[in-house]
Formats: structure tokens, C-alpha cells, sequence
């Protein structure tokens, strides 16, 4: 009986359409854009008919009254830029389309040695056509690249990078943003994967479904405002029918890094230890043995003319070691001279191939001739391999190191959590604990004392205190009561607490300091370009030194300029020659300069974050310890920013309660510090007093930057703001207001200004206290040779009086934004490397404007644009934290310069024998090597001693001695 029977008359194809699931594996996108010149339906019927028939456009629809295109092409197999070109070619001019998508991706790349690698991956990532930016990281092993998804794709990234010679393989895309894994019980079939798919897809909120049917697991990646894990298990669950039920648990795939980082260090352990196990017989039969008489006597029996069994033995045991242990120093120069470039393994190879080959002409000299001595160099080959691989094995376990600090910040995120189920009033009705990756918006989790907090949320219930030190570095413990906002990985004190889930997964406020520090250990700092420009000539200058040294020595022998005594025993004077050549060739070391910046600015981004100073990078590390001077926003930044209004006064007719009313409905739509408090005093005085005034919606409500605002309340026009904006709109101030707002501002007080229909109403004085560290920093950063200024938008009085207090000398006051930016361009123009610091709310454009943006306060918000450098907490001793962590680390990468160029510098002329005329100090190849793989372990645990910094101020400290 034929298949077509079973089926029920259904052939191949049929069943092939039934599988298939809702969302095809071919990604199909939608473009939109606008054509001209197009008068009448046989225009779009012509612009139709000629983009569909281009391969990989599924459907097009041209409006002939908008002039609107809307098509559905497959990106796999056309793109946007030849559907516009087959436009314009049928004479019709597109407009308005649309800019091209910019995707990105994180790469895992294998088989870096040295910059020189890192080098020959971007210019290789770089000729795909598509891609518009990549960055490599050597010390983090790892590949971000922005490319166009209508031209390229991850999948021709990574052959690109194959084809170079290194291993990849994709980390995360740019819709990564939330997935989750799950493993499948009671799939039997790939129908039934079908089945598992389709209904996944059809869920709102999902964005991608990625079956395993082998392993049976699924991914998938959702938008977590409409959907979560736990509904997603339940949609797999509910798929399921008689006779058939499926099942779905969470998946935790193990992390790669680490495993990899494991894998390689067993790696070369492994192939260490092997290549001991022949090599330290070769040493031993080479160096050792033959002075052991009458032990080693048995060495020189000959076998066949002057061939020994120690030679023999020798060969024998060094030809694995040359060739199978050693076979990835082949590949690597085989892959490196593809790309006419040359690295670390190029000279390795070049070194124990010249040491190997040259022994192996020796002995089967030997085995020919009845009268021919020679000594071999077998000793060398393995024994500069087996160093090699030890000192990549330390490299690779230090390297590991540099990241320990993310790793400590990954794992402060609990594994489960606790889940409440509330009735319509509130009351919890059962509990139940969860895995903290099925969490999803809007739970409801209890946090009880000692537990942490799984996820980013706000309470709704309870009071405690919340140890934060993890995540923003602040000692003290932070009291949490209703309203207030708590940050996943964060310890639970005391009290007993309801939390409302609010970001979670990778929107969480860990997720993103996790993936800026990330990016940071990413980026190239501007001293790495020392290390590019030396890595473009270092090997072939070596290469030209080694063969230049065995030259000199060899024609020096021949003509006899030095004494035959020169000669160890039992060579000869062109033996010797080749022994310095490739001692030189094999004690350069590329990697140990490679290795000097990007680890120890790993260690630095890593150890800033754990004291809650993000650094956005290795160019804002550099910068920041050029600074010289440091701008300060007065509100929010030396002030505590929670401004309280000390006095209301009028200087009209109007009541308190209506003046406070108008106030109210005027500031109610600004998001100024002061307007808020403004806000808060006025609706207290108003509940306080029982007062019936109705409070209306401003209208034609602007905001006046820098001043203040207005709109109107009613039929009554209303300002609100400084001196400024009474001017702007021609109110007068008179005498008794002006005396009123002198006195206030003497008192470091700020007073804000009401007017009612062109008349000033009344003003309210607002204060807003001084930091308590603010003075210690100002003095700390004098210490430092930084000098401080602030720049305000307060009148001049206020902040002059604020200026006196923290010990400022020079102030701009009466600032909009755009003008702290340009005050910030002015101090350029001087020649003087600036540092902003602000809070973020109106500071953006100084943040920018700035060669260091600090954005103090951040809190959970820690993707601010604008800023280099985000400091968590609201504490001002961190500023002096960033800049002296940027002096710490850049005076480390320095010394890892000079130890590395040093190395080479005293290193080569040694290993060319420059001492062995004078001292008879020689660098036999293998001893040469072994310095070469300690250089680059050296480097890296140089960049580990960066993990001890200690801050240099804590005001708590300085207060108590």
C-alpha cells in the first residue's frame, strides 16, 4: 500500500503545506515609501507590474491617489535599495524613503592570538557588503557589528569570519531583547512540533519561534509588554488535545562564555601536559642524560653510521609534538598568510619548523655518513612548543579573571522567586514559587527579610530596608515603603514586602548595566591604536631581525672574526647562527602588546560597575583622566534635588487659596524639581485649610526653557517662573517684590515668581540643601589639580551663595541648556579637557557638549544617552571615584606598554646574542620561548592588579576623622 493511501490521497507536497508552520522560515518585510510623477491608475498598475516581477517580492500595492508604495519583499533574496533603483529605472522618482535599518550583533570569535587577528576579522567583516561598522575584542574574544538586515545577514557575518580562519558563532541579535527557552515533553512527531509552533506564533506579542525537533526545545522571543513565559508554557499546554498533551518546562542553556572559557583552558592544559609527556624525555635525552655518565652512555650507541639511539629517539618523540600537538600553529599561519598578514603563530611556526627541519637534515646526515658530526635541535622544537601552550594555559586562566567582575553582577539575580495570587481587594489568596525567568510584568512577588529582589518593581505593600551596595555601590541600607522603587539583585533587610513586577528579563536595571559594561569592555580606547599601528610591521620586522642575525653570525664565522671557542660543544659555527636566528624569531612577543589595553580596561569597566560607576567605554576611560576641569549643575547635582518651599507671600489682591490654585494648574505639567514642590506646598496648603478652590487644567500651557512656564488658567493668563520671564512678557517687578527676592537669595534661597494677567501675584521661596559630601568633593578634586565651576539656570544671588558654601570660585548663573553647552565650548576653547556632571533632566545637551558626560543620580535608568559616564548613585564622591579609577587604569595600561615594548626591546637583542661576546650569555630557543609566553601572562596579571583599587574619598570617613 502506497503512502498516497495512508494519507488519505494527500501526496508530498500536500502534507508539505499542512506542516508548515504559520510563520515562514523565510523572513518576508514590508516597505514603504512614496513614488512622484504618478497621475493615474495606469502609472501604479506599471510600478506594479515591474517590482513584481522582481525575484523575492512576494506583493506590491501603489496607491495612484498618495502616490503610496507598500511592498512585501523577502530580504534573504532581494533588497530595498534594487526595488528602488527598478523604480526609478521605469522613470518614476521615489520619495521619502525610508533610512536604512541598522541591526546589530554580538559574535563569539575563536582562534585569536594577537591584535594583528583581531586586525585581519574587521577588515574582513568590514568587505561585506552591508555591513557598516564592526569592533573586535581581543581580551573579551568577542565581535559587535552594525549591519544593514536588507543586505546581509548574521549567518554571512559568520562565514565571513570563517573564512578569514576563526571559528564563530552568534551570541545575541538586536531582537533578542526578551526570549525564553523551554524543553518539551510529549512531542512525538515534528507534526506535533508543527502543532507547538503554530500555536506559538499565533499568540500575540510573539516575534519569533525556533523549534529544535531533535532535542525537542523550543525558543522564543516576545514582546513582554503582551505576553510572558508563564502564558507561553500555558499556550503549549492548551495546544495539546486527546489523545495528546504536551508539556513544557523552562530551559537554562548553560552559558556559553564560561563553558567556552573552561573548554579552551582544558584545552590547552591538555595539550600542555601531552606535549610533556614527549618533550621532558627529549630534554632529558638532549641536555641531562648525556652528562650522566655512565647513565647515559646507552644515548650514544650508534645505530647505523653516526646515527645514536638518543638522536633517534630524539626525532621520534619530537615528530607528534611538531605536528599533531603543534598542528594549530600551522593552521594559524596558513589562515594569517592567506590574509598576507602575520601573527604570533607565524613565528612560532616559523621558529620550531627551521629548529624541527633542520634536525631532521642532521640525522638523516648521520644516518648516511660514517664520519659526519652534528648535534640536532629536537630539544628546541618541543620543548618551545610545550612552553608556548603552558604560557597560553596561564594567559587563558588570567584572562578569565578580567571578567570576574560581570560575572559576580550576573549572578546576583536569584534563581526563584516568590509569586502571590491577590483577590479583587488585595488580599494575597496563595503563594507559590517560581523560577525568576517566568517572571512577568505586573506580578505581584513577596520578598520576605534575607531574600533578594528577583526582578525590577515598585512596592505596593510593606516596609523595609534594601541593602543596594551591589548594584549602586551605597553602603547604607536604603528605607523602601510604598510607592518606592527596588532594583532586582538587590538583598531584602528586615520588613516583609510586596513588590509589583515592572521591568523584567532584559529590561531590568542589572540586565542593563550588565550589557553597558559589556559594550564597554567592547570598545577600542584610542591608546589600543599604539599597539594596532606597532602589530602592522612587528612580525615581518622580526621575521627580517631573525634572518639577519643568522646571517651575521653565520658570515662572521665563516671568515673567522670571532675565536672557534665561542662554539659550545658539539656544534658548529652555522648551528650556532641558526640558534640565534631562532631565538629571536621565538622570544618576540605581539600578543603581550595586544593584550595591554583591552584587559585592563575589561578590569576597570568591571570593577566601576560593582562600585556603581558605569563607563560607557574605553574612550570615555581615556578622556576621563585627561580632565582638568569639572562642571558642575547646581540642582539635583550639588543640591540634593528635592527643592521644599519655605515661604509664600503675596503682593496682590488675590486670596492664598486662589494664588495657590492658579500656582498648581500652571506647574502641574512640568517635570522641573522645583515645580514639583511648588506643586506639593500649594495642594498641602489647599487640603490643609479645606479649601474649595477647583483646580483647572492650564491650557495653551509652554514651557519656557531656562525661565519658567506659562498657559492659561481659566480667562486668566499665568506666569510662572524667574526675573527672566517677567521681563519676556513686560510685568513689572516692583520694589517690595525686588526686595523680597534679594533677601531670599542671600539666603541661597530660589524665588519664583506667579503672575496673574500681566501683575506679579505673589512668589514662593524654595530651598534646596547643599550635599553633604559636596564641600569634601569640590576640596578632594582641588587636590587632584581640577579646577570646579558651576553653571545654573538659578539667578546669581542663589548661586553664588551655593558657590560660597561648597567652595566654588567661579559660577555661570542665569543658564538655558544650550547655553551650559556652549559655556562647556568656551572652556574648549581654552584648551581644557571638561568634565559635566548633571542630572540628566535638562543637562543632555551639556552631557553631550562635554569631553566627559557624567550623569549623577541615574538610579535605575542607566541607558542615558547623552552621558560617557552613568554614577548610580545620587552620591558626588563618585565623580572623584571615575576620574581616579581613568588615572589608575591609563597609568596601568601605560606600564603594561613599557613591560611589553620593553620585553622586546631587551629581549631581542639578547636572544641575537649581543651579550655572548662579553658575558657568554646565551638564549637558547627554547628558553627564548618560554620568556615569550611569560611576557603576555605578565601583561594580563599586571591588568588584574586593578581589581584592588579602592576609592580614594569616602565622606563618611573624612566626616568621622
Amino acid at each position: 500500500m502506497d503512502s498516497n493511501h495512508l494519507n488519505g490521497g494527500v501526496d508530498a507536497n500536500g502534507m508539505d503545506d499542512i506542516n508548515r508552520p504559520l510563520l515562514e522560515p523565510l523572513d518576508v518585510r514590508t516597505l514603504k515609501f512614496k513614488i512622484g510623477e504618478i497621475h493615474c491608475a495606469s502609472c501604479s498598475t506599471t510600478i506594479e507590474s515591474v517590482v513584481g516581477k522582481l525575484d523575492g517580492v512576494k506583493s506590491v500595492t501603489v496607491s495612484p491617489i498618495h502616490g503610496q508604495a507598500a511592498i512585501d519583499y523577502i530580504p534573504e533574496l532581494i533588497n530595498g535599495s534594487k526595488i528602488k533603483e527598478a523604480i526609478e529605472d521605469a522613470g518614476f522618482p521615489v520619495d521619502e524613503f525610508p533610512e536604512q535599518d541598522i541591526a546589530v550583533c554580538r559574535l563569539r570569535i575563536k582562534g585569536m592570538m594577537c591584535t594583528s587577528c583581531s586586525e585581519s576579522i574587521e577588515s574582513a567583516l568590514r568587505m561585506v557588503d552591508g555591513v557598516k561598522n564592526a569592533v573586535v575584542g581581543l581580551a573579551l574574544e568577542e565581535a559587535k557589528v552594525h549591519f544593514d538586515p536588507n543586505i546581509t545577514d548574521t549567518s554571512l557575518i559568520i562565514k565571513a569570519i570563517e573564512d578569514a580562519g576563526f571559528g564563530s558563532e552568534l551570541i545575541s541579535s538586536g531582537n533578542d531583547v526578551n526570549k525564553v527557552h523551554l524543553k518539551l515533553e510529549g512531542v512525538n512527531s515534528p507534526e506535533d512540533m508543527t502543532i507547538i509552533q503554530s500555536s506559538l506564533e499565533s499568540v500575540e506579542g510573539v516575534n519569533n519561534v525556533e523549534v529544535d525537533v531533535l532535542e525537542k526545545k523550543v525558543t522564543i522571543t516576545y514582546d513582554a509588554d503582551l505576553t510572558g513565559p508563564r502564558s507561553l508554557i500555558h499556550c503549549i499546554e492548551e495546544a495539546g488535545s486527546n489523545p495528546k498533551s504536551y508539556q513544557a518546562s523552562l530551559y537554562v542553556p548553560p552559558r556559553r562564555r564560561e563553558a567556552e572559557q573552561q573548554l579552551e583552558t582544558r584545552m590547552y592544559r591538555n595539550q600542555f601536559f601531552l606535549s610533556c609527556l614527549f618533550s621532558v624525555p627529549v630534554f632529558l635525552f638532549s641536555m641531562v642524560l648525556p652528562m650522566l655518565s655512565p647513565y647515559g652512555d646507552w644515548l650514544m650507541y650508534k645505530i647505523h653510521n653516526m646515527l645514536t639511539v638518543g638522536m633517534l629517539l630524539r626525532w621520534i618523540l619530537c615528530t607528534p609534538v611538531q605536528f599533531i600537538i603543534g598542528r594549530r600553529f600551522y593552521v594559524g599561519s596558513y589562515h594569517a598568510l592567506r590574509r598576507r598578514s602575520a601573527n604570533m603563530d607565524v613565528l612560532v611556526a616559523l621558529g620550531t619548523n627551521v629548529a624541527y627541519f633542520y634536525s631532521v637534515y642532521i640525522a638523516m646526515k648521520a644516518l648516511a655518513l660514517d664520519n659526519f658530526e652534528g648535534e640536532d635541535f629536537f630539544e628546541t622544537s618541543s620543548m618551545l612548543i610545550s612552553f608556548i601552550l603552558l604560557g597560553k594555559y596561564l594567559e587563558v586562566l588570567a584572562r578569565g579573571k578580567t571578567s570576574d567582575a560581570l560575572a559576580k553582577l550576573t549572578d546576583l539575580t536569584p534563581d526563584t522567586a516568590c509569586l502571590l495570587s491577590l483577590d479583587a481587594d488585595g488580599n494575597a489568596i496563595s503563594e507559590m514559587e517560581i523560577s525568576t525567568q517566568l517572571i512577568q510584568r505586573n506580578d505581584i512577588l513577596k520578598i520576605v527579610p534575607g531574600a533578594k529582589v528577583p526582578v525590577d518593581g515598585i512596592v505596593i505593600s510593606g516596609q523595609s530596608h534594601v541593602n543596594e551596595s551591589m548594584i549602586t555601590g551605597e553602603a547604607r541600607p536604603i528605607s523602601k515603603r510604598l510607592g518606592d522603587k527596588v532594583i532586582g539583585g538587590t538583598m531584602n533587610e528586615n520588613g516583609c514586602l510586596q513588590v509589583k513586577a515592572t521591568h523584567v528579563g532584559s529590561e531590568t536595571a542589572l540586565s542593563q548595566i550588565v550589557q553597558l559594561v559589556e559594550a564597554a569592555q567592547l570598545s577600542r580606547a584610542p591608546v589600543q591604536k599604539l599597539a594596532d599601528q606597532i602589530s602592522k610591521f612587528f612580525v615581518p620586522a622580526v621575521v627580517i631581525a631573525a634572518f639577519l642575525t643568522w646571517l651575521g653570525w653565520f658570515i662572521l664565522g665563516e671568515f673567522g672574526l670571532y675565536p672557534i671557542s665561542w662554539t659550545p660543544k658539539g656544534m658548529d659555527r652555522f648551528e650556532l647562527a641558526l640558534q640565534f636566528g631562532i631565538s629571536v624569531l621565538v622570544v618576540a612577543c605581539p600578543c603581550a602588546l595586544g593584550l595591554a589595553t583591552p584587559t585592563a580596561v575589561m578590569v576597570a569597566t568591571g570593577k566601576g560597575a560593582t562600585q556603581g560607576v558605569l563607563i560607557k567605554g574605553g574612550n570615555a576611560l581615556e578622556k576621563a583622566h585627561k580632565v582638568k576641569t569639572v562642571v558642575f549643575d547646581k540642582t539635583g547635582t550639588l543640591t540634593v534635588g528635592k527643592p521644599t518651599v519655605v515661604s509664600a507671600v503675596l503682593f496682590s489682591n488675590h486670596s492664598m487659596e486662589e494664588f495657590c490654585a492658579v500656582a498648581t494648574a500652571a506647574e502641574a505639567n512640568s517635570e522641573h524639581p522645583i515645580a514639583k514642590s511648588i506643586v506639593e506646598h500649594a495642594k498641602r496648603f489647599l487640603n490643609k485649610f479645606g479649601s474649595t478652590e477647583h483646580v483647572v487644567e492650564a491650557k495653551d500651557f509652554e514651557v519656557h526653557t531656562g525661565a519658567g512656564v506659562s498657559g492659561r488658567v481659566g480667562d486668566k493668563m499665568v506666569l510662572v517662573g524667574n526675573k527672566r520671564l517677567m521681563r519676556e512678557y513686560n510685568v513689572q517687578v516692583g520694589p517690595e517684590v525686588e526686595k523680597f527676592v534679594s533677601e531670599n537669595e542671600k539666603l541661597a534661597r530660589t524665588c519664583v515668581l506667579v503672575s496673574i494677567d500681566g501683575k506679579v501675584a505673589g512668589s514662593f521661596a524654595v530651598t534646596d540643601p547643599v550635599k553633604p559630601e559636596a564641600a569634601c568633593v569640590i576640596s578632594y578634586l582641588h587636590s587632584m589639580g581640577i579646577s570646579s565651576i558651576m553653571v545654573t539656570g538659578d539667578n546669581w544671588a542663589t548661586a553664588a551663595a551655593i558657590a560660597r558654601e561648597v567652595g566654588i570660585d567661579k559660577v555661570f548663573a542665569e543658564t538655558d541648556p544650550m547655553g551650559k553647552a556652549d559655556r562647556i565650548k568656551e572652556l574648549q576653547m581654552k584648551g581644557l579637557t571638561v568634565t559635566m556632571v548633571g542630572d540628566g533632566i535638562n543637562d543632555s545637551p551639556a552631557l553631550a557638549a562635554a569631553d566627559v558626560g557624567m550623569a549623577i543620580g541615574a538610579g535605575t535608568d542607566v541607558a542615558i544617552e547623552a552621558a560617557d559616564i552613568v554614577l548610580m548613585k545620587s552620591n558626588l564622591e563618585d565623580v572623584v571615584t571615575a576620574i581616579d579609577l581613568s588615572r589608575k587604569t591609563m597609568s596601568r595600561i601605560w606600564l603594561n606598554y613599557v613591560w611589553a615594548l620593553g620585553y622586546n626591546i631587551l629581549g631581542m637583542p639578547v636572544a641575537a646574542g649581543i651579550l655572548f661576546p662579553l658575558t657568554g650569555i646565551r638564549l637558547p630557543p627554547w628558553l627564548a620561548g618560554a620568556c615569550m609566553a611569560a611576557s603576555s601572562v605578565s601583561v594580563v596579571c599586571s591588568s588584574l592588579l586593578l581589581q584592588s583599587y579602592k576609592k580614594p574619598l569616602h565622606f563618611q570617613n573624612v566626616k568621622s576623622a
